[in-house]
């Protein structure tokens, strides 16, 4: 049986660019303007070591269609073809990865169950009443941030920068400079846990804020997920499943990264024509860098996602990204419970 978590909805229109936002199945901002929520118990502390990293993505590791099972074809090959004004499946991204410790020198192994994540940052977990401490170093050449959705945090911990008539301490969260390292500490109250009708376990995201839009289509997204207090194994993951899947649909649109000059001038064979083309927003080079992916994978090329029959599977299913962002996902030959057992529905 695939249960799924409570779909929640919320859009914003990013001032400036104009740019709809629609993120689904998790966010809420975080709430800090009101008084530090109450908690019963004391929880847990969870530490996490995540640094922003440069890597060079592969949007299609496996050099084909894994859909049909056949090459890529023409249509495909607008978009995974590098040439001489084209950058092609391989962009350098700024992505969150998860270390051992806070030197930052080893990184911590992603598990099999967890490859299917992508480019998505590690799963940041914990459950209601834990306090939640990610140690966050900069390693990319740009000013980036850790801004969380859903838990509590104080001014010194929000990740945003904007005229919030703070300074000093509580502004050194806004924008960690390369190569700087910074801690951010969040508390997890009850409001971030759990509704009456949701499953055990909800989803939430942290992405990188200091230029939102140009931040995280550069890669510097991940999640977080919550589970009701008593209802976690001792990793803060949900007791009363057996597998947990997360998928983000987005277009990934990396005409808007902070790495498409890097890209254009590390990838295509005529960077000089490719530059020629951003400047005068050329419309086929801009499709070219529209990348339609699941977790930073296109044409069915995301490993993992892998399920045995009578184990109980819960989805958390995103949508990020702009109006054409807004995704019907579907599971051939299976139905599951929409928003949780209680006040769920079954369907396909």
């Amino acid at each position: 049986m695939l249960t799924f978590s409570q779909i929640r909805g919320q859009t914003k229109l990013m001032s400036g660019v104009g740019v709809l936002v629609v993120i689904i199945a998790l966010l809420a901002i975080g709430v800090f303007a009101q008084a530090n929520p109450s908690i019963a118990a004391a929880g847990t502390t969870r530490q996490y070591f995540i640094a922003a990293d440069s890597v060079d993505w592969d949007y299609a590791p496996l050099g084909r269609n894994a859909i049909t099972g056949q090459p890529f074809d023409d249509t495909a090959n607008v978009f995974v073809q590098s040439g001489k004004d084209r950058i092609g499946k391989v962009y350098r991204k700024s992505l969150y990865r998860e270390y051992t410790d806070a030197t930052f020198k080893t990184l911590k192994p992603v598990s099999a169950d967890w490859k299917h994540l992508g480019l998505l940052g590690p799963v940041i977990r914990a459950e209601v009443g834990d306090s939640i401490v990610v140690t966050f170093k900069n390693n990319t050449p740009f000013p980036a941030s850790v801004h969380p959705h859903g838990v509590f945090y104080k001014k010194d911990g929000e990740g945003a920068p904007y005229a919030d008539g703070t300074s000093n301490n509580d502004k050194a969260d806004d924008a960690v400079q390369p190569g700087k390292i910074y801690t951010y500490k969040w508390d997890v109250p009850e409001r971030a846990g759990p509704g009456p009708a949701d499953p055990s376990s909800v989803l939430w995201m942290y992405h990188s804020h200091t230029d939102e839009i140009a931040d995280t289509y550069s890669g510097l997204t991940g999640v977080i997920i919550i589970t009701a207090r008593g209802q976690a194994k001792p990793d803060g993951s949900p007791k009363d499943v057996d597998r947990e899947l997360v998928t983000m649909f987005e277009v990934m649109n990396e005409n808007n990264s902070l790495y498409l000059d890097e890209n254009i001038d590390k990838f295509a064979s005529q960077p000089a024509l490719a530059h020629e083309e951003a400047a005068n927003e050329d419309e086929e080079f801009a499709e070219s860098n529209l990348m339609h992916g699941v977790n930073g994978y296109v044409y069915g090329n995301i490993p993992g996602l892998s399920t045995k029959v009578g184990q109980k599977v819960r989805w958390y299913v995103i949508a990020l990204g702009t109006e054409v962002d807004l995704h019907t996902p579907h599971w051939h030959g299976n139905t599951l419970l929409l928003n949780g057992s209680k006040m769920g529905m079954r369907t396909d």
